[in-house]
């Protein structure tokens, strides 16, 4: 049975885009979209689209009556319609290779407009390198702008991917299980959405940021491998690659350690890679936090170019530029790159470099190149012969440094490396640099306050070897974290999780909650571990990110069937939208008007 006799109901034969030189001779039914109409005279073509595609249908008046060709004539594009016709092979010089059925065609017989369409918002045959309607267009008519090709290819690629995943996961023995979508609400990273209640006056449920604490019920519960493709939501402040509901692989498996988690993540996402049709590693590169960090300037570093950031403060040390003597008297560095061949780049170039680095919050770069073997540039006269050598500039490089303290100089190095790679075309486009980054720290301390907070969440185990000290050093205990990252973006992370109440307990108070603070917001987690609950671990992978990365989308709007805008509007539908007073009595709520700054 072909592909296309799985379409094949009471009302049509065929998908008409699956059509090919083996169908030539049959007498087909095809429902579809006319997605193009051309008359050569009398001569009338009509490309038909479906899900699987697009078929050149002719109307010759030497077939056809001229009442029939008068309504093939008058059908407007967008229109559906059913067509009856036999399948022929074209000609020779007929051949379109840049369609699929594009050795055949169906000579028409009849059609039947069944769905008239009125003039399309947005046109849905696009030229190929046309330019894209306005995304807000697009949202706008998304019914229209899903008819798409390319848009269609997109999410059948999705579902590919999604039973690809299911079938993966199930054959190893992980067990599908789905976890509430009204949850109680729990303060920790991103804000929750909140639902009123009803029935419970001024109580709330939260629309779930993760299922985390679900997951680790069912592992408490003897679920010991378990998986969900999981919407997740995040009321958070909004980037142009993020949306406020999103899709994630979320896993868990207990008795488990790293070694397990990253191993299946690995054999996973060789799984989904080889549904697009490529091939990747087998087993990734790791590197830790603190490795990522001091090197890159980033725990996502992208590792297509050979770039890393230098320790350049000894050849400052007896400098007394006033820049770099404050920084290193106050306790920062002088880090930086040296680019190869950058030396001819303009000063405007640097200059647009410099605001990315200024954009992170650092004053600027200090900017050194050896040309002729001397080193030029407004901070060569602060250095002497031996801190001069030891930049270790070869001939054509051009360095360029911040003096500040690792919190400010990191993200400001990250945005130059990244941006002066483009510059100079160090990025291979076609390389594919997984990453698995590990250790992460426990904490990270707020600069202004000082308080600490969780690096990943406030569930993560700490390293045996950091346990006993978690008091007394915090912020040097390093976590069973772990990320795996793509070419600088970041797939997903997991950890393996506190199993032990006494320890979670520990961690909840350097967190500023007391017991009772801690029982409110967690009690639940905290019973279940009482009750015996094995090691634990997994990963979330943001499914919406792959399948993007998948697609060579350039955003994750062109993978959602109905994604938000940047604003966190649904504009084909008008949500959010005000609601009737009638329906905010119920659920015991008033509006109020709030000043804003």
């Amino acid at each position: 049975m072909t592909q296309s006799a799985h379409f094949a109901t009471t009302l049509r034969t065929d998908l008409a885009g699956a059509l090919r030189l083996s169908d030539v001779g049959r007498k087909v039914r095809l429902g579809g979209w006319v997605h193009r109409s051309r008359d050569l005279g009398g001569l009338l073509f009509l490309d038909l689209r479906d899900r699987g595609g697009l078929v050149q249908v002719s109307f010759d008046p030497r077939h056809v009556d001229a009442e029939t060709l008068a309504a093939a004539a008058g059908v407007g594009v967008e229109s559906v319609v059913w067509i009856e016709g036999e399948v022929v092979a074209r000609p020779p010089d007929g051949v379109n290779p840049e369609m699929v059925s594009g050795e055949i065609e169906v000579r028409g017989a009849t059609i039947s407009v069944v769905g008239p369409a009125a003039t399309p918002a947005l046109p849905v045959a696009r030229g190929r390198g046309e330019k894209l309607p306005a995304e807000e267009l697009r949202l706008r008519h998304r019914y229209l702008d899903l008819r798409h090709p390319e848009l269609q290819a997109n999410l059948i690629l999705r579902h590919r991917l999604l039973q690809a995943t299911r079938n993966f996961l199930a054959d190893i023995g992980f067990l599908e299980v789905e976890t509430p979508i009204l949850t109680k609400p729990t303060p920790e990273g991103a804000r929750d959405y909140l639902v009123p209640s009803r029935v419970h006056e001024g109580e709330f449920f939260a629309l779930p940021q993760s299922p985390q604490l679900y997951k680790q019920l069912l592992m408490v519960s003897g679920f010991d491998r378990y998986f969900q493709i999981a919407r997740c939501f995040r009321d958070e402040d909004l980037r142009a690659d993020r949306q406020p509901e999103f899709s994630q692989i979320d896993i868990e498996a207990s008795f488990v350690a790293p070694e397990d988690i990253l191993a299946l993540t690995e054999a996973l996402l060789g799984r989904l890679w080889s549904v697009a049709g490529v091939q990747i590693p087998a087993t990734f590169p790791r590197m830790t936090y603190a490795e990522a960090m001091e090197n890159y300037g980033s725990d996502r570093p992208d590792l297509r170019y050979d770039l890393t950031i230098r320790d350049v403060s000894a050849s400052f040390a007896a400098s007394d530029f006033a820049i770099t003597r404050s920084a290193l008297d106050a306790g920062g560095r002088v880090r930086g790159l040296r680019l190869p061949g950058a030396a001819v780049l303009s000063r405007k170039q640097v200059d647009e470099l410099e605001v990315l680095a200024k954009g992170a919050g650092v004053g600027g770069l200090l900017r050194i190149k050896r040309v002729g073997g001397k080193l030029e540039g407004p901070i060569a006269r602060f250095l002497d012969e031996e801190g001069g050598a030891r930049l270790g500039l070869a001939e054509g490089e051009l360095g360029l440094y911040v003096a500040a303290p690792d919190h400010l100089a990191n993200p400001a190095l990250d945005r130059v490396r990244q941006a002066a790679a483009e510059l100079l075309g160090l990025v291979d486009s076609d390389r594919l640099a997984f990453l698995w980054v590990t250790d992460f720290p426990m904490f990270e301390r707020d600069p202004g306050r000082g308080a600490l907070s969780a690096m990943h969440h406030p569930f993560t185990a700490p390293r045996p070897e950091d346990a006993a000290t978690l008091e007394s050093e915090p912020t040097s205990a390093r976590a069973l974290a772990y990320d795996v990252v793509l070419n600088g973006t970041e797939l997903g992370g997991g950890s393996i999780r506190i199993h032990d109440p006494q320890l979670q307990n520990r961690v909840f108070a350097l967190l500023g909650m007391d017991e009772a603070t801690a029982s409110s917001r967690f009690g639940f987690l905290l019973e279940a571990l009482r009750a015996g609950a094995p090691p634990h671990g997994g990963i979330a992978l943001g499914f919406d990110r792959i399948t993007m990365l998948l697609a060579g989308a350039s955003s994750l709007r062109d993978v959602i069937a109905f994604p938000k805008t940047t604003a966190a509007r649904a504009l084909f539908e008008g949500a959010p939208s005000r609601v009737p007073e009638a329906d905010l009595i119920d659920l015991h709520l008033a509006l109020r008007e709030v000043a804003h700054d």
